[in-house]
């Protein structure tokens, strides 16, 4: 069964007019094996694909359509595949704002976009979530030597291989566009900037903070 795309918030008056239809008119129309590549479960090709990924961006949107994407990542397959139709995704410590798993609790369907470091296809999973406590599932989920504080399980609904075209133009894994990290500020500075507070520590002082909670 296909699932239905979550409608997006109406633009309010403050947010400009909706583009005109003839827009959306100038794109081809998608040809036959863009769309025949959808399946509606994990096969053998997706399930290897994950159990490489260290990286995945995983998609909500609240009860009334605002979206939130927010990044996760572990050691290579930390996204179990429990079966041909259910992933787990430990939750661990984080910021503690879990928008993500409020607005699954308003609105349960997700996706999940795996990236594999190396390879320029991407694999985007749909589906229908249930959080569950970290033991729920009898599956050992201990990474950096902690268990997570819950468990997102996926029921998968669609499932496909994005192509490479993204990640070609970005040079996603491309040495040598790897930027230097002198020409940006370290994020201690951000922070202190966008929170107005100049206690926050300094740049190596927060990385080991950070570290202690991986």
């Amino acid at each position: 069964m296909d699932l239905a795309p979550v409608p997006a918030p109406a633009p309010s008056s403050a947010s400009g007019a909706e583009p005109a239809p003839d827009v959306l008119a100038g794109y081809r129309a998608p040809n036959g094996r863009v769309l025949d590549k959808v399946i509606h479960h994990l096969d053998d090709h997706c399930a290897a694909f994950i159990r490489l990924s260290p990286f995945a961006t995983l998609a909500t949107a609240s009860a009334d359509g605002w979206p939130e994407v927010s990044p996760r990542g572990g050691d290579p397959g930390f996204v179990r595949v429990l079966d041909g139709n259910h992933l787990a995704m430990p939750d661990r410590l984080g910021n503690n704002r879990i928008d993500s798993l409020r607005n699954l609790s308003g609105n349960p369907r997700a996706a999940l976009m795996f990236f594999v470091p190396g390879i320029d296809e991407t694999l985007r999973v749909y589906g229908t979530t249930t959080l569950a406590p970290a033991d729920a599932l009898g599956v050992d989920l201990t990474e950096f030597g902690k268990q997570p504080l819950s468990v997102l399980v996926l029921e998968v609904e669609r499932a496909y291989f994005q192509c490479s075209k993204a990640v070609m133009r970005s040079g996603l894994w491309d040495p040598e566009r790897r930027v230097e990290r002198s020409v940006f500020p370290p994020f201690s500075q951000v922070l202190r900037d966008h929170c107005r507070d100049d206690t926050i520590p300094d740049e190596a002082t927060l990385r080991a903070g950070l570290a202690l909670e991986l």
